[in-house]
């Protein structure tokens, strides 16, 4: 899952909602939920909103654990931070706190004020952002978003719109079907020729090396070569035989 794509509602609730396919969407295993169906949950039934909500509780734990562990560049969270902020959801009192942690109920709420404090700098520096360029910038000058499991996170990153565009009509000779005409050897290109390719797997499915191989094959000749960056680059998982490859989340 690309978390810098989702709203602030989004990553809250754990599910978004695609206004073409009138849909709501699981962040974490892409399970959708179309509006106008019932779904049954743990002999429940329920319309499609209330079922995708109930899907991260009865799937995933609950979204509030899934924010915290999740293994994402824009978590910055210690494990310490990590393992304060799940006691502090649980409800738990400052003192059972200190005593399960073997710190003082002084450091306890010491650091629910930096807590408080950090979410009070990440609003005000949202708010200006979002003014400053969400509707100041022009489209094609807008960075493309940084896929979630990107391994190497530098300049190579500093990709435009207009950047990609170029990018994808100069190197695939058709984007439907897709087919590539050479990969380049420059980085900022690698990443909008493989990020292209990715999306040619579907999120949350298994493949077998072959599957993986039949779909890169019409793409480029040198299939093998691609799916080995898609991995370098942190596009796509494998296990360690070999055996199943799968869009990482």
């Amino acid at each position: 899952m690309d978390y810098g794509k989702l709203t602030l509602d989004e990553l809250k609730k754990g599910y978004r909602y695609n206004k073409e396919s009138d849909t709501y969407i699981c962040n974490y295993c892409e399970q959708r939920f179309e509006v106008g169906q019932i779904f049954s949950i743990d002999n429940n039934f329920y319309v499609a909103e209330h079922a995708a909500a109930k899907h991260i509780k009865a799937t995933h734990g609950s979204n509030l654990s899934q924010l915290i562990t999740s293994e994402t560049k824009y978590n910055t969270l210690t494990q310490n931070q990590k393992e304060l902020l799940t006691l502090f959801s649980s409800g738990m009192s400052d003192k059972d706190m200190a005593k399960k942690l073997g710190i003082t109920e002084a450091t306890i709420r010491r650091q629910r004020f930096t807590f408080r404090e950090k979410a009070k700098q990440a609003k005000l520096y949202l708010s200006i952002y979002e003014q400053v360029f969400e509707t100041k910038t022009p489209v094609e000058n807008a960075i493309v978003p940084i896929h979630n499991n990107a391994i190497y996170v530098d300049d190579r990153y500093l990709i435009t719109e207009q950047e990609k565009q170029n990018i994808l009509d100069t190197f695939f000779s058709s984007l439907s079907p897709l087919v590539l005409k050479a990969f380049s050897p420059k980085e900022k290109k690698k990443v909008v020729i493989l990020t292209k390719i990715a999306e040619q797997f579907e999120k949350g499915k298994n493949y077998s090396e072959k599957e993986v191989n039949q779909i890169l094959k019409p793409i480029f000749e040198d299939y093998i070569s691609i799916r080995r960056y898609l991995i370098m680059y942190g596009f796509m998982e494998r296990t360690q035989d070999g055996s199943k490859y799968w869009l990482t989340k």
